[in-house]
């Protein structure tokens, strides 16, 4: 879950909502500049958080009882696993994208873990696999996965509402032709991003959040009830060049 502070509680953001996200961002991308296998890179956008633990076996709430957002929670190599499983049912391509991801995301802790090192050179070895199979190189994969990366840094953007005031530039990330993009939310709301990636000049994209009026918890299941009955709206952000 993402989590925001509200006004009366909290704003939850699921995981999977961020990602849809991501996908609609990755939609708009310039047509020319799409990887050739375009619906299958929107796919593992759409599908790089899921797998994720069931509400019987993760905790969601910290020592306070409150809802934990998800960069406050521990990895669990049973779930990379899961996700990468999952993947594989939908095609190599999706499944190269989605192990990537988890390779830039985990990587770093490699040597605080021997499992985890090991299912890090497992996913590197099925990396090259897929792209002799595929008979795509390093570098176009990597393009690929830039975008995939890019969608998803902006997506957390907009759900994490990091978004700067005054007019004020905040770098997404670098894009897959190796230049740094930056987004800029203007006086009247619209979003702007420099270099404009998109094919349209203007067009909305959407999140949908649940609103909990309730700051403690006594158990996930009581979250999990809580958020099941309470008010959803839709988040909306125009980006205009």
């Amino acid at each position: 879950m993402i989590v925001n502070t509200d006004k009366k509680g909290w704003e939850i953001i699921y995981q999977q909502a961020h990602a849809l996200l991501a996908a609609q961002l990755a939609s708009h991308w310039r047509a020319d500049q799409r990887p050739a296998r375009w619906v299958d890179t929107l796919i593992a956008i759409v599908e790089h958080d899921d797998g994720q633990a069931d509400w019987q076996r993760a905790t969601y709430l910290n020592d306070a009882g409150a809802p934990q957002d998800f960069t406050s929670q521990t990895f669990t190599l049973t779930q990379l696993k899961r996700v990468t499983e999952l993947t594989q049912y939908k095609g190599r391509w999706v499944a190269l994208l989605v192990s990537m991801h988890l390779t830039f995301l985990y990587e770093a802790r490699r040597g605080s873990n021997r499992e985890l090192a090991e299912f890090l050179d497992h996913q590197l070895e099925n990396q090259r696999k897929w792209r002799k199979e595929l008979r795509v190189n390093q570098p176009k994969a990597q393009r690929a996965y830039a975008l995939m990366q890019f969608c998803d840094r902006f997506s957390l953007i907009l759900c994490r509402q990091e978004l700067p005031t005054g007019e004020r530039a905040l770098e997404i990330t670098r894009g897959p032709d190796g230049r740094r993009y930056e987004v800029t939310q203007r006086a009247d709301q619209t979003l702007n991003v420099e270099p404009w990636p998109f094919e349209e000049a203007d067009f909305t994209v959407t999140v949908e959040a649940t609103y909990l009026n309730q700051l403690h918890f006594e158990s996930d299941q009581q979250l999990l009830r809580t958020l099941r009955e309470s008010v959803i709206r839709e988040k909306t952000w125009r980006l205009v060049k």
